[in-house]
């Protein structure tokens, strides 16, 4: 850093202050130094500029899974994000077990990393109370499903997103009957309980379909094997099934598919579906999935940004649901052809 901070006439301080926040330089610097760094290819070490620093320049983002596009949608948002403030991302996947997210977390506390954003499985053990263990010492915030009532978490308002599509079928056909998810984080026990009291406020009786619990994150396969049972055993106790989330809707349309069985809203149709998510693939399967569109790209931004304010009280964002620990996003109804 020393010669590169010579060959640009800058600094060493200013070029070490640069890399720690762009941002907290002057425009003309900034640019002499992205010129020089495009001319001669320099990049510092992060690794031995950590070691001296008391805090890392280090974000931890732990995800249930890597391939999901959910989670794929926010770690681009959140990534973009916490590089143009400085911070070099490590992303870990816990591929939805409690042990792998536990070494995830032991991981980053080797590496003293700055703050964590996680997205938690669920259940309870020894994977919780590393997590509580790391929330006492490094700043985190939890994103899609929260970890308890008090740390800080951004995600979707699933009682309104769920109340959204459900007063939707009600009004536009047969009573849906509901098609639970697998138990995997706290979004799936909220979801049926905005199902089941949107329902009765509806003066309606619940419909839960019988499926299996599981705590499977191969979602379709679940859907798929659990829609043939329920086929097997006579079908749905209603022509409208509203999923849990997209992916588990997917599984139930290739069954009921390749049953024989017709999914859209006409008069010669066997079933309404419909889903949870707005996944990217939701569009272009067949019949196009009805669904509740989260905000992804503002969950994520709200995330790191709620983070940003932890590691540096200066900050300031000119947002009122900064102010909160626990910010929750509406989802927006979006109609196609299956419901």
């Amino acid at each position: 850093m020393e010669e590169f901070a010579k060959a640009v006439g800058l600094s060493r301080p200013t070029v070490s202050k640069y890399f720690q926040d762009p941002g907290s330089v002057r425009v003309k610097v900034r640019e002499k130094i992205d010129a020089g760094l495009a001319e001669t290819g320099f990049r510092p070490n992060l690794f031995a500029v950590n070691l001296n620093r008391r805090r890392s320049k280090i974000i931890g983002l732990v995800f249930p899974s890597s391939l999901d596009p959910f989670y794929m949608g926010l770690r681009r948002r959140i990534e973009a994000e916490a590089t143009a403030a400085g911070y070099l991302p490590f992303v870990f996947s816990s591929d939805g077990r409690g042990e792998l997210e536990a070494e995830a977390i032991e991981t980053l506390t080797s590496l003293n990393v700055a703050g964590v954003i996680m997205a938690p499985v669920g259940g309870h053990g020894a994977h919780h109370d590393k997590v509580r263990a790391l929330a006492r010492n490094i700043p985190i915030v939890f994103i899609d499903a929260p970890f308890d009532a008090e740390e800080a978490f951004v995600g979707t308002n699933n009682a309104q997103s769920i109340a959204l599509i459900t007063d939707y079928l009600t009004r536009s056909g047969d009573r849906p009957a509901y098609f639970d998810m697998p138990v995997v984080n706290s979004n799936t026990q909220e979801r049926r309980a905005s199902y089941i009291a949107t329902m009765q406020r509806r003066g309606l009786e619940p419909l839960l379909i019988p499926v299996e619990r599981s705590e499977t994150w191969e979602f379709e396969r679940y859907a798929f094997e659990q829609t043939n049972k329920v086929l097997a055993a006579g079908g749905f106790p209603s022509k409208t099934v509203l999923c849990g989330n997209d992916r588990v809707a997917f599984g139930v349309l290739a069954a009921v598919n390749q049953a024989g069985l017709k999914v859209g809203i006409g008069p010669d149709c066997d079933l309404r579906v419909a889903g949870h998510d707005d996944q990217p693939l939701s569009e272009y399967i067949w019949p196009p999935l009805t669904t509740v569109s989260q905000n992804t790209t503002e969950m994520g931004r709200l995330a790191i940004m709620l983070l940003l304010s932890k590691l540096d009280s200066s900050r300031v964002f000119d947002d009122p649901r900064m102010q909160g620990q626990h910010i929750l996003l509406n989802a927006e109804l979006v109609l196609r052809a299956s419901a």
